[in-house]
């Protein structure tokens, strides 16, 4: 394990025989393509999001009152730990309770439990429970809980994208994001951020728009086959919630923010990027600590924004080369937008997941002893990790795996979306040429960044 840009560190996987697996990708997509162009001839997604409601006594034992206080208390609690461990607890990164359990477990844990149970983060979020307390305190001392400002909806998602690009800036292009005190800091301004946002504009409201975590997770939520609908848990097919247009402005910037992090990470790893600063450390060999830092930083949130760009402008290349094959009269931009959202899991799985599992592990050790001090609270301070847990070899085939079941995911989706909006058969084939090479050029490139890394 070697500290690297990305907050904690990363396993580095075996090289393989590239042109083999990006070949056959492109095949699977192209027949897939093919597949749903013959079968899926009516849209079902949107129509199948609804489920089927669980019975009542286990919906009700979820959504009681009482599991929701004692895990909101709980999230609470963990957030005032972490904010304490980072601000006092050990400066030594690994020994410290905060760098793991923000850039792992919840940064990596909370997606993969989003698109499997749901939008569980409507109840694990802190920020969410200590407004939700600060009402109940108002209403119990006979005041009404009010916004300051309406939230109109202008800005969308805008907001969200904004908090989401701060931390992965954080995370990706600071020199060292692992350190504590640093961490302190941004975890005490998000905070500031989510609950002052709450406070303006209305705790739905902010949440929807402005708290980027619980904009991701919801959107990652989606792809989950629970929901909760109507005061009921539902089961529904995997994807279902991804169908039918997105009209909130500011999810394809979102969504970007989501997809063209994760690439620039798998990017900075390359030998080109790191070749590259250090051509910038070494023009400022002479300068201070501070400036050689401050530079690498700003070189590092360009590359981010650039791919963040590179997302949204080959995503509305796309969808602009399909309005004009079908010559449709209103941009397409909103209908399409839901089927990026696999894709953003995808590579969240494959450059991730081995970090979660090897260095995940780690938490068991640092729950014992979180300051850093030589304590043994829970008498697991000795647990050994198994740092092989996983073979290169495994790494890499999840990967694939992943990105390919991503990338024609997304397909599915925007076909659906497509032979919903266009009643001529053809002409929903068609729409769909510019998406499909899409996919083929985000599977390419992502296999192309990992096998690099």
């Amino acid at each position: 394990m070697t500290p690297l840009a990305h907050g904690i560190g990363g396993v580095r996987d075996l090289p393989v025989p590239e042109s083999f697996f990006f070949t056959t990708a492109a095949i699977v997509l192209v027949v897939s393509f093919i597949l749903l162009g013959a079968l899926w001839r009516r849209p079902l997604l949107e129509s199948r999001a609804g489920g089927s409601p669980l019975p009542r006594a286990p919906s009700a034992v979820l959504l009681s009152r009482p599991l929701r206080l004692v895990l909101q208390v709980a999230s609470v609690g963990i957030l005032v730990l972490t904010l304490a461990t980072a601000l006092f607890g050990t400066t030594i990164e690994l020994l410290n309770f905060a760098p793991t359990f923000v850039y792992v477990i919840f940064w990596l844990g909370l997606p993969l439990l989003s698109v499997t149970l749901g939008n569980v983060w409507s109840v694990l979020s802190p920020w969410r429970a200590i407004a939700d307390a600060t009402v109940w305190v108002l209403e119990q001392g006979g005041r009404e809980a009010r916004s300051v400002l309406e939230w109109t909806g202008r800005w969308g998602r805008y907001p969200a994208a904004g908090a989401l690009f701060a931390f992965v800036a954080l995370e990706l292009a600071h020199p060292r994001p692992s350190y504590p005190r640093t961490l302190g800091i941004a975890i005490a301004l998000y905070s500031y951020w989510a609950l002052a946002g709450m406070a303006v504009y209305g705790r739905d409201a902010w949440t929807r728009g402005g708290e980027g975590f619980a904009v991701a997770f919801e959107l990652l939520s989606r792809i989950a086959p629970f929901s909760v609908r109507d005061g009921r848990v539902v089961v529904r097919w995997p994807f279902t919630g991804l169908g039918g247009t997105e009209p909130v402005r500011g999810t394809l910037v979102f969504v970007a923010v989501m997809l063209g992090s994760t690439s620039f990470d798998g990017f900075s790893r390359t030998s080109t990027w790191q070749n590259l600063l250090g051509n910038v450390r070494a023009d400022l060999a002479g300068s201070s600590l501070r400036v050689v830092d401050l530079a690498t930083t700003l070189v590092n949130v360009t590359a981010l924004a650039m791919f963040v760009l590179l997302v949204v402008l080959t995503y509305l290349t796309a969808v602009s080369a399909a309005q004009s094959l079908v010559r449709f009269e209103r941009p397409l931009v909103s209908d399409f937008v839901l089927s990026l959202v696999p894709i953003a899991a995808a590579y969240l799985v494959a450059h991730y997941f081995s970090l979660f599992l090897i260095q995940g592990q780690f938490i068991v050790t640092l729950a014992s002893d979180p300051f850093g001090r030589g304590w043994d609270l829970f008498g697991t301070v000795d647990f050994a990790p198994n740092l092989a847990i996983v073979s290169p070899e495994t790494v890499w085939y999840v990967q694939v795996a992943s990105l390919v079941v991503g990338h024609v995911a997304g397909l599915a989706i925007a076909h659906d979306r497509a032979v919903a909006l266009f009643d001529d058969r053809r002409a929903a084939l068609r729409s769909q040429y510019p998406l499909l090479a899409l996919m083929v050029l985000y599977t390419v490139g992502g296999l192309w960044l990992l096998s690099r890394g």
